[in-house]
């Protein structure tokens, strides 16, 4: 079987989909691999790195593209490049399948199957393969980090013979996997921490990290079968954005983190909050690739807003990208080897299986997902 992985095409994008250490795994097991020139370069690993852990270098892109059973990618591709795959081949990387129905369509034509990282389920079995989880946590650490470099203030307590030093308050909002490794950070470098989160299951993570949950009675709530929060309605909100206007407004930091699953993401935290929050105060939003918790924030850039930073930077796992490549690179790792057939030395799709079931998109020449399927009489 052949595996081949491409270079990353996004300017933004500094993490690389495959390290040496799994290529080397996967030739064990009887795999071809090729990469692009050039793969590792921005997280410091060399062609030559990766020769020695036996894969093959190919210069030519459209090659790489062409030649492989399996192409492994991090994000997802530009619509143009699926007319270079093999036909029947898989496809395995981010694909945004819930924004991109022209990209699903077009695997769909070539007959490739194509798997988004994006819906690996969120089981046990699955855990290791989950890179939504394991960027987000890193996502989370990075947050707190960009926060500390542009807050004018410490995050711990000191007490010096100059005087004492109070802590920073940092105010996290969302406790999923960012938010929670968010507050880890943000506790271990010293500051006083509070954190909000709709699903009331998250109260026990947010106190063993030894912050304190903030409360607000919004009725009924709860999570996705993802783990994400479920979209609160507009008497929900209010009363939610009430509550963190306070919060907002004695804190030093806040980090926002609410994701709805395939939805753009809520308005989490208004131009009246910000206006409350008190001048060299830092707003972080994790949210803005998927449209933004902050109202005023901007994709990709840092705005003041009176006196208070509001950071919109995308790709926070890009931060740490060796980390994060490390750790996506083991993903797909983990993902390829739990359908190896190891006396064929071959990946099996098996599309009945529960995993492969929650993240093929496209097989056969169609969109099989029934989330992204046509429904009858419709076109696609």
């Amino acid at each position: 079987m052949h595996i081949t992985i491409p270079k990353e095409n996004s300017k933004i994008e500094l993490r690389v989909p495959m390290l040496p250490m799994n290529v080397e795994k996967l030739v064990k097991k009887g795999a071809k691999i090729t990469i692009e020139a050039g793969l590792g370069a921005t997280v410091g690993i060399t062609d030559a790195e990766y020769k020695k852990a036996g894969a093959t270098i190919e210069k030519k892109r459209k090659k790489v593209l062409s030649t492989g059973d399996i192409v492994l990618r991090l994000r997802k591709p530009d619509v143009k490049e699926v007319a270079s795959s093999k036909k029947g081949s898989i496809h395995i990387s981010y694909l945004d399948p819930f924004n991109e129905p022209k990209l699903l369509t077009a695997f769909a034509k070539q007959h490739v199957s194509a798997i988004s990282m994006e819906m690996i389920p969120r089981s046990t079995r699955a855990q290791k393969l989950d890179a939504l989880s394991s960027q987000a946590s890193l996502a989370g650490y990075a947050a707190v980090i960009v926060a500390a470099e542009n807050l004018q203030k410490i995050f711990p307590m000191m007490m010096t013979p100059a005087g004492t030093i109070q802590p920073s308050k940092v105010f996290i909002i969302g406790a999923g996997v960012a938010g929670l490794q968010a507050i880890a950070t943000a506790k271990r470098l010293g500051a006083k921490v509070d954190a909000f989160d709709t699903r009331p299951v998250a109260k026990n993570d947010v106190l063993s990290l030894g912050a304190k949950f903030v409360e607000v009675d919004l009725g009924e709530t709860g999570q996705t079968a993802q783990g994400y929060a479920k979209a609160l309605t507009e008497e929900q909100l209010k009363k939610q954005r009430d509550v963190m206007k306070q919060y907002c407004a004695q804190a030093d930091v806040v980090i926002t983190t609410a994701q709805v699953f395939g939805r753009k993401a809520p308005i989490i935290v208004t131009k009246e909050m910000i206006d409350a929050m008190k001048p060299g105060s830092v707003v972080v939003d994790l949210a803005i690739e998927t449209g933004g918790n902050v109202e005023g924030a901007v994709y990709g850039k840092i705005v003041d807003k009176k006196g208070v930073k509001i950071i919109g930077l995308a790709n926070m796992p890009a931060k740490v990208a060796l980390n994060a490549s490390l750790m996506y690179s083991n993903n797909l790792y983990n993902l390829l080897d739990e359908f190896w057939n190891k006396e064929k030395k071959t990946f099996e799709l098996k599309p009945d299986d529960e995993i492969i079931k929650g993240c093929l998109i496209t097989h056969g020449g169609v969109i099989v997902h029934p989330s992204f399927a046509p429904k009858k009489g419709e076109k696609k």
